[in-house]
């Protein structure tokens, strides 16, 4: 770079603290490849990242097992490390299937990611779906369907509805409390139009509010919210036609917002598009600090082969390059440079054909080739 390039790269320089939570199964692998990226976009840019790597889940289970301590799947180091730092890079949590009766499995997820949305309030859960054209044949929709385009967000309600609400059981009765007040709901909602005025502009608002007390009040809340942003279109649709949608035309949706239970059923749905889980990163935002990860599990069939997908995982680091540190310029490149590796057939095995997979990069590799693709402002 010349002189004034560096000036300007310095005098804009930012220095932050990451937790860094990789878990169990892939997710030290892909971790491994997310901090290349970030190291490489340091150097590039001159930002000063220092990564504080702390357990979580399973790993950090049996770490205090052979410390002699009181296991716990998020132990208070490790929330101590995350208030401490500026953003939450999270890897996954959980382990086998055959397994998941053993201590240091049993409710692992429910405690590490529910312990970190609460403790947080992470409150708004960003996952965006998007189909690359070059593997438009990994989607397992029809040609004609998804000749549009596929690039959606669906923002979900995160710590709140049926999944905080009150759960009780009384004989042969059990009921699930579904709770939201107005402030709840505007939250998600109006980072839902922020988001689709960086977008094209439209926002899609579901709901069952032909049955659900809730539902209304939703709406009550989104109308209210949507008379701030004329420029965006806003539409709402019932739930279950919602999820038809995503299947039939999901070239029509922009932003989706819903409440919690919808938007995991719904996002989950999304995910399937772009043909693997190892292409869907996913950012959680909350009053002070943001988590981001893939939005897949831990995998541990595959666990130290090399053969895991990280592009989540450098996508969520991308995706807090931009929500936790406002660094747009360096987030763009990190996904324009995942994008051209990708085109250029440099594939991990779950993003080929079975019988070309013998010729598929190794995760590391993968991380390698985004490295290389990324360069000097």
């Amino acid at each position: 770079m010349a002189n004034s390039d560096v000036a300007t790269s310095q005098a804009t320089a930012v220095k932050k603290t990451v937790a860094v939570l990789a878990g169990d199964g892939i997710g030290p692998e892909v971790m491994a490849e997310a901090l290349k990226v970030l190291r490489k976009i340091s150097e590039l840019y001159g930002h000063s990242f220092t990564f504080t790597e702390a357990n979580v889940g399973g790993a950090a289970w049996a770490a205090a097992e052979a410390a002699g301590d009181t296991p716990s799947h998020l132990p208070g180091a490790t929330l101590e490390a995350c208030v401490k730092s500026d953003a939450i890079l999270f890897g996954s949590v959980g382990g086998p299937v055959d397994q998941q009766h053993e201590p240091r499995w049993k409710d692992c997820e429910k405690n590490a990611l529910l312990g970190l949305r609460k403790r947080f309030n992470l409150a708004n859960n960003l996952r965006p779906s998007k189909v690359y054209p070059f593997l438009a044949h990994l989607c397992p929709l029809k040609p004609e369907i998804i000749s549009a385009g596929i690039d959606l967000l669906v923002v979900r309600e995160l710590v709140g509805g049926i999944y905080f609400g009150e759960h009780k059981r009384e004989g042969d009765r059990a009921f699930d409390v579904m709770d939201y007040t107005a402030e709840g709901i505007r939250k998600p909602v109006k980072f839902a139009f922020e988001a689709a005025r960086l977008r094209r502009k439209k926002v899609t608002v579901v709901d069952k509010a032909n049955v659900l007390e809730t539902s209304r009040l939703w709406r009550e809340v989104a109308r209210e919210v949507a008379a701030q942003y004329p420029d965006v279109e806003v539409e709402f649709m019932y739930v279950d036609n919602a999820a038809m949608q995503i299947i039939l035309k999901p070239s029509a949706f922009d932003v989706i917002v819903t409440e919690n239970m919808f938007g995991d059923i719904l996002s989950d749905a999304a995910s399937v598009l772009p043909g693997s889980l190892g292409l869907m990163p996913s950012a959680s935002l909350g009053d002070s600090v943001h988590m981001f990860e893939p939005s897949g599990g831990s995998a541990p069939d595959i666990a130290g082969k090399g053969v895991a997908n990280p592009v989540a995982q450098i996508l969520s680091a991308a995706m807090m390059l931009r929500y936790s540190f406002n660094l747009e310029a360096e987030a763009a490149a990190i996904e324009s440079a995942v994008e051209a590796v990708l085109r250029s057939g440099k594939l991990t095995g779950d993003l080929m054909e079975q019988s070309k997979r013998d010729q598929a990069v190794s995760t590391s590799a993968l991380g390698d080739a985004v490295c290389a693709q990324l360069k000097a402002p």
